[in-house]
């Protein structure tokens, strides 16, 4: 009987340990293999796409940094407050992500506007106030045009440029993107669809106890 019971024991142990790992998100991006010299032997070392040093203004004029998101988990995404097409029902599914996480401090959001001729930190200072956002969770950045796009297409791997063919006069993705605390992309969602914005929420969740158990 003691013997059955160690064993189940053992396989408790052995499944929450699979779970444990089937629970884990992806890290997306580019990586790189590095060959790494450790007490004379040679290991190979996983070097992933991280999201590199930025520094853009957010709607309350503050300077807003990678070390703003220091041991944060942050959804981004890319828009501009006069856009005709998707960027309303984006913000109407992030504020789902909002009012899920504002009372998370693990948890904020960057959306970066494409558009920072027009959308200054005074006309995004309006639109997150006609949300009824917080800017402790929510930040609406805008900064230097080049980069922005360069920040959208090389580092976070979604559209965002000019393009006169476009509503607007602009070109952005509708992707929400899940960035971990290694400033590592774990998962990009269509931000126009609910069903997908419910697996963002989800998966968040999954990161939050990811860490937790660390």
């Amino acid at each position: 009987m003691k013997r059955h019971f160690l064993l189940f024991i053992l396989l408790g142990i052995i499944l929450a340990s699979c779970s444990q790992k089937e629970d884990r998100l992806p890290i997306l991006g580019r990586k790189e293999i590095k060959s790494v010299t450790f007490d004379g032997k040679i290991n190979a070392d996983t070097i992933y796409h991280t999201i590199p040093d930025f520094s853009f203004t957010d709607q309350d004029g503050k300077t807003i940094t990678q070390d703003s998101f220091k041991d944060k988990i942050y959804v981004a995404d890319f828009f501009f407050t006069t856009c005709p097409t998707i960027c309303p029902i984006m913000k109407r599914q992030m504020l789902r992500v909002y009012e899920k996480y504002k009372d998370n401090p693990e948890v904020l959001i960057l959306s970066h506007t494409i558009d920072p001729d027009y959308d200054s930190v005074a006309v995004l200072h309006e639109f997150a106030d006609r949300l009824g956002v917080s800017s402790n969770t929510w930040h609406f950045v805008t900064g230097n045009k080049d980069s922005i796009y360069n920040i959208g297409q090389n580092s976070y791997m979604v559209t965002a440029r000019e393009d006169p063919n476009e509503p607007g006069g602009l070109l952005h993705s509708g992707a929400f993107l899940l960035i971990d605390k290694e400033r590592r992309v774990r998962g990009i969602y269509d931000g126009t669809l609910e069903d997908k914005v419910d697996i963002l929420m989800k998966d968040i969740d999954i990161l939050l106890k990811e860490y937790a158990v660390k």
